[in-house]
């Protein structure tokens, strides 16, 4: 007896010691996720972030053989010196702390502020500076750091104790205090010295980007002692004041690359005068003092000097753009409130809807039209101008040429089209000459000499060039499917898109489904260069140096691949040589895009799956070796996680379809499980996707889901234009009972869930069928006569062109085709709904109207079906905040375990949330019967 007692308390330990634990509602808080991650120049060290949601973030630095150097809690953002001696990063204040002082009612200027902290990678000594606003590392050199003090704690003044002092004696004008009129206090620090320099009042600072030098504008001290632009050369370790203004206003201070030449704008007029009287300045090397280039008395007649438009040196250096803006509208400013007349006129032939024009007011009311100067020859070009308003320069600002456009003549139409249709212009920027050789194109660009305009013509489904210098047109893939082949919308499919071009503008590196094509730009000649078709597989070129204005045909190349039959992911090697194309990674994972060392080979990159979550790792250019830096969530192989598998079965319009389910880790074919389907177009290519638990603003969360015993399907959908609704039940429908047929799933206790898009179909599909148990719809439309009509709040854009040419599908007009949208608008079938429903739409939703929730439920309501409507107040499609995201999570899972598992029934879905106690009792108590 005792052996077998000893014996079962073993195999019972053994039993409990191996089992998983169930993802619980507490539990998803601890989950981590990686930001801010960098690699230093050298590929020796990375750096990252892991941070939890509503948490303080936790800097890591690691090296490349993975060996943590350093862990620093409420640390973020970690920068390396271009040397990759040093690691700069900001700590912030503990959030607990602030949150506590917040509920003190501290005043935000009492608030701690953040810390920099600099960490030597040789010595692994760290400082740590207090106080700090901002900090700038060079870019492409090393040696210093630029930092804005919050403030500098001057020493106590002894008191004073002659008898003799009067009033009038003891009275000392005020300190002056940094602010972000007076600006704040910049150190420029010796990294491997230590020696410091402090400029007080500095209002901006900036590093040029190769050159050791540095520029800062300053309010002065006292009494504005000292203001000015001021120019640093740390070669010399000189400073030169190069210009001087009392009260002066200064904006864009900009250096040329090696810092030989700077250009500010400076605003002297200290009245609210409605027109600021805006100077260009330039500065070049040797000179002591900025010259003027340009006033408003010099610009171009109807022209201002702008504040607000780009200034930025050609990589040359030889040229200088710069924005020139229109007179803005004068205010009577004499009128009182009560006085001025508040009315919108709306008008049917204006280019763009007054909605639209309300939201971009400010970009309209400051928009600067791009001008150029050249050094060469002292001449000024204006490159936009009223007609032509934007623009596009190449070959860093090099060229001779610029491409201009103007949407304007078809703006009108693209309240229903959808489509950005533009006039382009070829300027000259040696004489200002201006040719148009473009109309109505959707895109067009310049290649990165400038010798081409190229671009994808979506309404000929073709891809084009324009050679600048013969005006000859090459419609490169006429007849030839380089665009969507699978595109489903009643709209022209769009391209894959370009790899770029090789150098000199020789060849243009098309992509079609699956392969990069080279083609010929003036004859259109075409060589396939990877052949993927035959096999599926989809080859991309990945862009490892982010300044590459071409691609090599000397240089390996490197791409991603990705199998459409397994999914599998991974990366190649193309040899431009010889054509010959390796296989360097594969597996059932999704990466992401490599980031490459500056100066060295070794690559940053994650891989993941439904299991494995995507922690960093570091390789090189083979990718033989590969170090994992990072442990994310090593908590996760404590619990009950999941599997994910594709499945393919047979629609009700007999289209081949394929989807995702995922299944609990502890998963038995033998048992019944609830199962939810969640889906919105196509998902299937998502299949190695990690999907944490979290907090999610509109989906379920998979792997909580699959904790808890449930089963997850989500079916891809083909769509039929005109009948978007018809073609989700056949698709839908049909992937469902495929699944029931399996055996393993509780037929009558299958929920439905999904958002916006997603939300629309569940609303419509419950009209239709009453195999779901229970659905989430969020941020439905259900009148699509009504929603027609609506507006984009987020843009100011119309409606329209979804529902003719876009993800609505409906193909045409409600007075073309008024039939197709009443089929498709769940709201006159609503009586047919036998499903409960949860609804969530938010009231500052910019996406879809939130009146449309608004319908659904109150006509539910009058109906008597069973319906809980969520509404976030002040939270646009999705819920954002923290407690909001949560807040949802929770009761969306106590829906569904309700209808699903038979849990207890939460106390909001059986007398809601009173108004009188929003805010304060959320009703999340379970009822006990």
């Amino acid at each position: 007896m005792k052996l077998s007692f000893t014996y079962l308390f073993f195999l019972v330990s053994f039993v409990s010691i191996a089992q998983k634990k169930t993802l619980e509602f507490s539990d998803i808080q601890q989950w981590n996720s990686i930001k801010n991650e960098a690699i230093a120049p050298n590929g020796h060290f990375v750096v990252y972030d892991l941070e939890q949601d509503n948490s303080d973030s936790h800097l890591h630095l690691t090296s490349n053989k993975e060996k943590t150097l350093l862990e620093y809690f409420r640390a973020t953002k970690g920068q390396f010196t271009y040397d990759s001696k040093f690691l700069a990063f900001t700590i912030k204040p503990l959030k607990d702390s602030v949150d506590d002082m917040l509920r003190h009612k501290v005043k935000k200027d009492k608030l701690p502020k953040d810390s920099l902290a600099i960490y030597n990678l040789d010595t692994k000594e760290l400082d740590k500076i207090g106080n700090v606003k901002s900090y700038l590392l060079p870019e492409k050199w090393s040696g210093y750091v630029a930092y804005l003090l919050e403030e500098i704690k001057a020493p106590k003044k002894e008191a004073k104790t002659d008898s003799t002092d009067t009033k009038e004696n003891k009275k000392e004008a005020k300190p002056k205090k940094v602010s972000k009129s007076n600006g704040f206090h910049l150190v420029i620090r010796n990294l491997n010295t230590k020696v410091q320099d402090t400029f007080k009042f500095v209002t901006n600072y900036t590093f040029a980007k190769t050159g050791k030098t540095l520029a800062f504008s300053t309010t002065g001290e006292k009494d504005n002692e000292g203001e000015g632009v001021y120019i640093y050369d740390f070669n010399t370790s000189k400073l030169t004041k190069i210009y001087s203004a009392k009260k002066a206003k200064y904006n864009k201070l900009s250096f040329s690359e090696t810092g030989k030449r700077f250009a500010f704008v400076v605003d002297t007029d200290t009245t609210k005068v409605q027109i600021r009287p805006n100077e260009l300045y330039v500065w070049e090397t040797g000179q002591e003092t900025a010259s003027k280039l340009y006033d408003n008395t010099t610009t171009p007649k109807g022209y201002l000097v702008s504040k607000d438009g780009t200034v930025q040196f050609s990589k040359d250096e030889s040229k200088l753009y710069f924005g020139l803006r229109k007179p803005p509208v004068i205010k009577d400013t004499t009128l009182l409130k009560d006085e001025i007349v508040n009315v919108e006129v709306w008008t049917y032939n204006e280019p763009r809807l007054y909605t639209v024009q309300e939201l971009q007011v400010k970009n309209d009311t400051i928009k600067a039209y791009e001008t150029v100067y050249n050094f060469n020859t002292k001449k000024t070009v204006q490159i936009e101008t009223e007609a032509f308003p934007y623009s596009s320069t190449t070959d860093k600002g090099n060229s001779n040429i610029t491409l201009a456009n103007t949407p304007t003549p078809y703006a009108l139409e693209s309240q229903w089209t959808g489509r950005s249709l533009k006039n382009y212009a070829i300027v000259d920027t040696k004489t200002g000459t201006q040719t148009i050789i473009l109309k109505k194109t959707p895109s067009a660009s310049l290649s990165p000499k400038g010798a081409f305009v190229f671009g994808y013509h979506s309404i000929d489904s073709t891809w084009f060039t324009y050679n600048v210098k013969t005006n000859k047109y090459v419609e490169l893939t006429k007849g030839k499917v380089f665009y969507d082949e699978l595109n489903d919308s009643p709209d022209f499919p769009h391209a894959y898109g370009t790899a770029g071009w090789m150098e000199n503008d020789k060849y243009i590196l098309l992509y079609d489904r699956y392969d990069i094509w080279k083609y010929n730009p003036n004859s259109g000649e075409a060589t396939n260069l990877t052949n993927g078709r035959a096999n599926k597989i989809v080859y991309r070129y990945i862009k490892l140096d982010k300044e590459e204005e071409s691609v090599s045909s000397k240089n390996k190349w490197l791409l991603s691949t990705f199998n459409e039959t397994t999914k599998a992911g991974g990366f190649a090697e193309f040899n431009p040589k010889n054509s010959a194309l390796k296989e360097l990674e594969t597996g059932n994972f999704s990466y992401s895009k490599p980031v490459k060392a500056e100066l060295s080979d070794a690559l940053l990159f994650t891989r993941e799956s439904f299991k494995e979550f995507p922690d960093l790792r570091l390789t090189d250019l083979n990718f033989k070796t590969q170090n994992v830096l990072s442990d994310a969530n090593p908590q996760q192989k404590d619990y009950n996680w999941g599997t994910i598998e594709l499945v393919k079965w047979t629609s009700l319009d007999g289209e081949e379809l394929e989807g995702l389910l995922a299944k609990p880790e502890n998963f038995d074919p033998n048992k019944k499980y609830p199962m939810i389907v969640n889906f919105y177009e196509r998902s299937s290519d998502d299949i190695h996707k990690h999907r944490s638990p979290s907090f999610g603003r509109s989906t379920i969360s998979y792997s909580y889901y699959t904790s808890r015993g449930y089963v997850i399907f989500n079916p891809d959908v083909k769509y039929r234009e005109g009948y978007p609704g018809e073609s989700a039940l056949s698709c839908v429908v049909s992937g469902t009972n495929d699944i029931i047929k399996k055996g393993f799933i509780d037929k009558d206790n299958i929920g439905l869930q999904g958002h916006s898009w997603g939300g629309y179909q569940i609303a419509q599909l419950v009209t239709k069928t009453n195999i779901f148990k229970a659905a989430e719809s969020g941020a439905p439309v259900v009148n699509m006569i009504s929603a027609y009509g609506g507006i984009r709040w987020w843009t100011g854009l119309s409606r329209q062109f979804q529902y003719e040419h876009t993800q609505s599908r409906i193909g045409g007009t409600p007075w073309e085709y008024p039939m197709r949208y009443i089929e498709n608008s769940p709201i006159f079938n609503l009586d047919k709904i036998n499903t409960p429903l949860l609804i969530l739409h938010n009231d500052a939703d910019g996406h879809v109207p939130w009146y449309q929730g608004i319908e659904f439920f109150v006509s539910l309501r009058r109906l008597g079906k069973p319906a809980w409507f969520l509404n976030y107040n002040d939270e646009p499609h999705w819920p954002l905040k923290y407690q909001n995201r949560k807040d949802f999570t929770l009761r969306m899972s106590q829906f569904f375990d309700y209808y699903l598992k038979g849990a207890a029934k939460p106390l909001w879905m059986e007398r809601g949330v009173p108004a009188t106690e929003k805010g304060i009792n959320q009703g999340y108590e379970l009822i006990e019967e």
